[in-house]
Formats: structure tokens, C-alpha cells, sequence
């Protein structure tokens, strides 16, 4: 397939899906992938947990351009784009190591100002937001239900919903589908996070 070249670096680009119609639909949000082929891309930055992987963030474009990442859990990143006419097809995937992603999204926010991914290299540490589907299971329920700290090692440092942001929730706070939460915490942590939030 030839390579292309990134920040400097000639990496390898592949087609590992044959360029055919991909092989898993997805049904709904935070459906569970399995592992081959590739997953359809929705309208808005959506998170997917992939348990035994990482988690799956996919993104429609202002151009109706189809694009979706999975973070995996060792820190590496796959890059999938879509074809224009048929969302369901996988055109390219493109594989990153830790350092090119990190590389990369120093391109793509040279003020380390990211609306959803804050990479922290020099500390170890990420930042990201997850946002509670509708239909969760922590829907109603006291954020403190999720033992985020115990479990994962993740603090959530801020929820957002539509009456603002609430900054440093208490264990008591009640969650809300929609609800927007920011966590913060090793690259495992946030993954293993995602698919505590994911829940429904």
C-alpha cells in the first residue's frame, strides 16, 4: 500500500481489511466490537469501550469525512478513515506508535488545548472526557457507585451537563445520561475506565 509520511516520520500504510465493506456493524453506541474488521464511524465524537483492547473514539467531520481511533492498551493508536460513499468501508488504517501519537496530537494541538484529549506526556498521564449515554447504567446514581479511584486509579475531576460545569465532584454528586466527565490518570486507568462508564 506504500507509506506516507507524518511529522517527518515514513510510516507504513495499510489495508488490512481488503478494502472491503467491513465485517462488523455496529447497533448501537458503546456496542461491543469485536476485534476484526472495521467499526462504523457515528456523528458526534463517541467513546466505545473494547474490552481486552482499548477504547474506540469515532468522529464524523464538518465535511462528512468518517474517521475513527482505537487506543489500545499498550499505548499505541489505529487511525481508520471511511469512504466517502460508503461508511461501512474501511479505506485506510494506519497504525501509530505511543511516541507518534504523542507526536501527533503536539501537531494537532500545538497550545496542549484539546477538547478531548489532553496528553501529558512528562508526568505519565492523560486527561480525557467520556460522555454518559442516555441509557447508562450510573444514570441516577451517586458518582461514589462507581469506586473510579479504587477501581482504576482514574480521579474525575469535573462533569459537565447543560446547567455548567461542576468542578471536583463530590461522592454524592448524581450522575445524569449526557453528563460529560473528565478524568485524569494513566493511559490503563482511563482505559479501563471508559469500560466502567460504559456501562448500561
Amino acid at each position: 500500500m506504500g507509506k506516507v509520511t507524518l511529522l517527518g516520520m515514513s510510516l507504513p500504510l495499510v489495508d488490512p481489511y481488503g478494502r472491503g465493506p467491513a465485517s462488523e456493524k455496529v447497533g448501537r453506541p458503546n456496542h461491543v466490537l469485536r476485534p476484526k474488521g472495521c467499526p462504523v464511524p457515528v456523528s458526534r465524537m463517541q467513546s466505545t469501550p473494547l474490552p481486552g483492547i482499548g477504547v474506540q473514539y469515532d468522529l464524523t467531520t464538518r465535511e462528512h469525512q468518517h474517521l475513527s481511533v482505537i487506543a489500545h492498551r499498550d499505548g499505541t493508536r489505529t487511525l481508520n478513515t471511511y469512504r466517502r460513499e460508503d461508511p461501512d468501508a474501511c479505506a485506510h488504517s494506519l497504525h501509530l506508535t505511543e511516541g507518534e501519537t504523542a507526536a501527533l496530537v503536539d501537531a494537532l494541538t500545538p497550545t496542549h488545548h484539546s477538547p478531548n484529549l489532553l496528553h501529558t506526556s512528562g508526568l505519565g498521564l492523560v486527561a480525557e472526557r467520556i460522555e454518559l449515554s442516555g441509557s447508562s447504567y450510573w444514570n441516577g446514581r451517586a458518582l461514589g457507585d462507581t469506586r473510579m479511584r479504587t477501581e482504576t486509579g482514574v480521579s474525575i475531576v469535573a462533569v459537565l451537563r447543560r446547567t455548567g460545569a461542576v468542578p471536583s465532584p463530590a461522592p454524592d454528586f448524581r450522575l445524569a445520561g449526557g453528563d460529560t466527565l473528565i478524568l485524569i490518570g494513566t493511559r490503563e486507568g482511563v482505559d479501563a475506565a471508559a469500560v466502567v462508564l460504559g456501562r448500561e
